[in-house]
């Protein structure tokens, strides 16, 4: 592993950013918010601490007491909104699905706490001297819950089902790790039989091919891997509505537990699998609850929950009541996900999310001068005092200071000053007309807010959102939330009478690298924001061979930064500190500073 180790050194390791969804990998609808992520504070263990975080007095790496570990038990974890029920990988878009995947399934690689790559289902790996090239040697005793053995084939079919031509059309928005394979443009457009980047070399070696020296190449290759022998027969525009996306029994993964019953949106039951190939776990099951902020603190005190994760984790107000529990031990960290307010910059059909002669511009939300005003005009700072007690921090661009890419100095900071905002809309030929505003033309104005339930913070920022515009004469329709998934198809569905929602992002783990989200080509672009020095410096600073060079990436995302927020496609809001907790007796947790699901195989329950 000498050249990938010295890869990752060079070029991602001095980062120690991360979330969703989830790579990538934890997502929240357009998010990978609550994710993933997608994703927190420098190389930092559960043993550490610094002025972000408190472990409550947990001294012992990966909660280890002293001790053996205890085979048997339930734990309970909860989540405050149901998964969308999609846990085909390949399709899922919430981090609340990625809680019940990220059990299920595994990649080739994951990382540790200090975001080094390290080995999954791939024990050892080499690139060629051009790094064009990375090969991968596979476990070779890993089977899947039905008993099939895991080859290279099933990496072969998972990455040849992403650039699929029928695959961002049935919903697919992980075109990002397939793009940057060798003979992706010709397979995705119908024009190759094969996939001439992904290889299975023999059954336990799989070479990946890129079209240039690839920098995120350990990023790229680290998707959930899912099963050709289950998936195989089904058309990939199939896929996403297909039994195996949501029928308990026929979820088949590698991880240490597999899904084995649910009640929608009440609760989700994954069983131990005993042929797990790093050891049984050492738990019977894990229960992923749906449950109210509300009852949260009285179910963590009763031992009735075990475990509260992202998306959320404990609120803010609760959090020293929480922490004063004798049965219950929390950690704070920084997170690397954030909320933010977004513009729909064209509508049109969402299966032709990639052909833009189908978009149509929303033309309330295309003068830049409206959006600078808008974002002086909501209280940003307030959010973080008021609602979050301070435990969080105001995003004026889209990396949070936990990134080796944040530049305090980079991006023009939107203070809240009413003052301004006004100044800024009159000038851009927004009268009065009564108690609001009209458009430049004289019409009436209104802009549309959609936003989901789920997120008591930001359920509760909407409507302050709305009362901060109209105090500028703004007029917002403020349309009654819905649950995270209906707002999320909404959302993805391209809705025409949609002109800003709320939503969460949390940045890959791998790397800082935001053109997932915000290329005018990425499935992810939700806002449909389409600008070609905006896509121009995103591709700079991954583009070899001058983005080897860390110092490099850091001017190309200062200038992105700064350009960022002088167009404002979407309005950074805060990102929140997340608050982890669980109960003192649940054991072998490693808290990571993107997520603390990995290595659930570990997990005891003192009896």
């Amino acid at each position: 592993m000498k050249k990938s180790t010295w890869l990752i050194s060079v070029l991602l390791l001095s980062s120690s950013m991360a979330l969703a969804a989830c790579g990538d990998n934890n997502a929240e609808g357009p998010d990978n918010d609550e994710t993933d992520g997608q994703e927190a504070i420098n190389e930092q263990n559960n043993n550490e601490s610094n002025e972000d975080g408190n472990n409550n007095g947990n001294d012992n790496e990966n909660n280890e007491p002293a001790g053996e570990a205890q085979s048997g038990g339930t734990i309970t974890a909860g989540m405050y909104s149901a998964p969308d029920h999609q846990f085909n990988p390949l399709f899922y878009t919430t981090a609340y699905d990625a809680n019940i995947l990220d059990l299920t399934f595994e990649s080739l690689v994951k990382q540790d706490e200090n975001l080094e790559f390290i080995p999954s289902l791939a024990h050892d790996w080499e690139f060629n001297d051009e790094f064009t090239e990375l090969t991968y040697y596979l476990e070779e005793d890993v089977t899947w819950h039905d008993g099939e053995p895991f080859t290279a084939d099933d990496v072969v079919f998972t990455y040849t089902s992403i650039a699929d031509p029928d695959y961002v059309s049935a919903g697919g928005v992980r075109t990002n790790y397939a793009s940057t394979l060798l003979g992706y443009e010709d397979y995705v457009a119908g024009d190759a039989d094969t996939l001439e980047g992904v290889e299975a070399i023999d059954d336990h070696t799989v070479q990946f091919t890129f079209t240039d020296p690839n920098i995120k190449a350990l990023a790229d290759t680290s998707f959930y891997i899912v099963a050709e022998h289950i998936l195989g027969d089904i058309p990939v525009g199939e896929m996403a509505e297909h039994s195996s996306a949501y029928t308990a029994d026929e979820i088949i993964g590698t991880g240490p537990f597999n899904l084995t019953d649910y009640q929608e949106g009440e609760q989700y039951i994954l069983d131990s699998y005993e042929d797990y190939w790093q050891g049984a776990p050492y738990l019977d099951s894990v229960v992923w609850q749906v449950v109210d902020e509300a009852i949260m603190t009285g179910m963590l005190q009763n031992d009735e929950l075990h475990l509260l994760n992202r998306p959320g984790g404990v609120p803010a107000a609760d959090a020293d009541d929480v922490e004063a529990m004798e049965n219950v031990e929390i950690l704070e960290m920084q997170d690397l996900g954030y909320q933010y307010m977004a513009f729909k910059h064209h509508h049109g059909p969402n299966d032709s999310l990639l052909d833009k002669d189908t978009w149509v511009p929303n033309e309330k939300v295309q003068d830049v001068e409206l959006r600078r005003a808008i974002a002086h005009a909501i209280n940003r700072e307030g959010f973080v005092d008021g609602l979050m007690y301070g435990a969080g921090q105001v995003m004026h661009a889209t990396f949070p200071e936990a990134s080796w890419a944040y530049n305090e100095d980079a991006p023009i900071k939107y203070d809240y000053d009413v003052d301004r905002a006004n100044e800024i809309l009159d000038e851009a030929g927004y009268e009065w007309d009564g108690d609001f505003r009209t458009n430049p033309e004289g019409g009436e104005f209104t802009l549309n807010l959609d936003y989901p339930t789920g997120n008591e913070i930001r359920e509760r920022v909407a409507p302050i959102i709305q009362e901060n515009l109209q105090e500028v004469g703004i007029q917002v329709n403020l349309n009654s939330p819905r649950e995270a998934s209906a707002h999320f198809d909404r959302v993805e569905e391209n809705d025409t009478e949609m002109d800003m929602f709320l939503a969460g992002w949390s940045l890959a783990s791998g790397d800082p690298d935001p053109s997932g989200y915000f290329l005018s080509t990425a499935a992810y672009n939700y806002p449909r924001y389409d600008d070609e020095t905006f896509d121009q410096l995103m591709l700079e600073a991954i583009t070899a061979p001058d983005a080897f060079d860390q110092d490099y990436r850091e001017e190309k995302y200062n200038e992105w930064s700064e350009y960022f927020s002088e167009q404002l496609p979407v309005i950074p809001l805060y990102s929140q500190n997340v608050i982890y907790a669980h109960n003192a007796n649940l054991h072998g947790i490693t808290f990571k500073t993107h997520q603390i699901l990995d290595d659930a195989h570990l997990w005891w329950l003192e009896q």
